[in-house]
């Protein structure tokens, strides 16, 4: 299990679920609920089997944007 790096602006482009529930102070099955249920606050990739939390809208979520340039 990955843990979060104290720099946001160094995280992947996509994050897996327990990673991304950590960032929002979640809990692993809480996360998942969230997602399963729809009401997750970002968009979710179903990408077969595994589900990718898209960082970029996350970051945004918590107001921690990657800076440009």
């Amino acid at each position: 299990m990955l843990s979060v790096p104290s720099d946001l602006g160094s995280l992947p482009p996509v994050l897996d679920v327990p990673t991304a529930a950590r960032l929002l102070g979640l809990g692993r099955s809480s996360a998942y609920e969230l997602i399963r249920s729809g009401r997750w606050p970002t968009p979710v990739l179903h990408l077969g089997r595994q589900i990718r939390i898209p960082s970029a809208p996350l970051l945004v979520l918590l107001g921690a944007e990657r800076g440009v340039g």
